[in-house]
């Protein structure tokens, strides 16, 4: 039993976190480098949130959304 949780160790220590020290040990010598995953994920999250903001303001400009308060029928 003791040798699959070393097994389980190994795994995630040696193998699936390595790419997480490597990019521990580069903030130490280029910062914007090692956090550019990051900034990737910035503009991905805020192209996706200027299509979003795009796609309610043409259902509001056509009167096609509904400004209820109520989420569902049984809260009336």
């Amino acid at each position: 039993m003791k040798s699959l949780f070393e097994g389980i160790q190994w795994l995630f220590v040696d193998v699936l976190l390595k790419p997480m020290d490597w990019l521990r040990e580069m903030e130490l010598t280029n910062w914007w480098a090692a956090n550019t995953l990051n900034w990737i994920f910035i503009i991905i999250c805020s192209v996706a949130m200027l299509y979003w903001f795009k796609q309610l303001s043409i259902f509001k400009s056509n009167n096609e959304d509904e400004q209820d308060t109520t989420a569902h029928s049984f809260l009336k």
